[in-house]
């Protein structure tokens, strides 16, 4: 297998639920941010896992005299390899392991995965300076979504699916949370008044 074999599954857009969102700025009164889309290491590590578990590997060195945590990573996908820096960021408490976290992010998109998202328009949303988050997750245009979140259906069909994943569940609520995902799909797939 070559990288050119497996190019567009690493470069394929993330489910919306792996989407996570951070101010880039804030307004004075720190009500609205301007927001931008990232994904965190383990969605890295769970995509190249899928499209080839055996044919990656990272490494990171510490670089000595930054001013604060940094590493340098080195991504191997198949034989190929790409380089970056990561560096941890005042929020992540200054440690190596988020610096690593980031460099393996910065390698990542030297492979397509995840460049997407630096396409996405900037866009400024109310913000929850409580909690630390947007009031409202933002909605990803429909080229930034995968094929199963852009179909009718698709949706429900992979939030019922994650929830088999781990067997049909004890718990009567959950059950009925699951057969309305079902439904759902099912009813956008064939809806009322049509003939199935």
């Amino acid at each position: 297998m070559k990288l050119s074999d497996v190019q567009k599954r690493l470069q394929a857009p993330f489910p919306a639920k792996e989407v996570n969102w951070k101010p880039a700025s804030f307004t004075r009164d720190r009500s609205r941010a301007l927001l931008l889309a990232h994904i965190d290491a383990r969605a890295v590590q769970d995509r190249l896992d899928a499209v080839c578990p055996d044919g990656w590997s990272f490494e990171m060195e510490i670089v000595t005299g930054a001013g604060r945590p940094t590493v340098k990573g080195r991504l191997t996908v198949l034989g190929v390899v790409r380089e970056d820096i990561g560096e941890a960021l005042e929020g992540d408490l200054g440690t190596f392991k988020a610096a690593a976290s980031d460099a393996l992010k910065r390698c990542a998109v030297q492979f397509g995965i995840g460049r997407y998202l630096y396409d996405l328009p900037k866009s400024w949303a109310d913000w929850d300076d409580a909690r630390h988050a947007p009031v409202h997750t933002p909605e990803l245009p429909q080229w930034a979504r995968p094929d199963h979140e852009r179909s009718p259906g698709g949706a429900h069909l992979i939030s019922a699916i994650d929830q088999l994943k781990y067997e049909l569940p004890d718990d009567l609520d959950l059950q009925r949370e699951l057969y309305k995902h079902l439904k759902a799909a099912l009813g956008s797939l064939h809806p009322a008044g049509k003939a199935a």
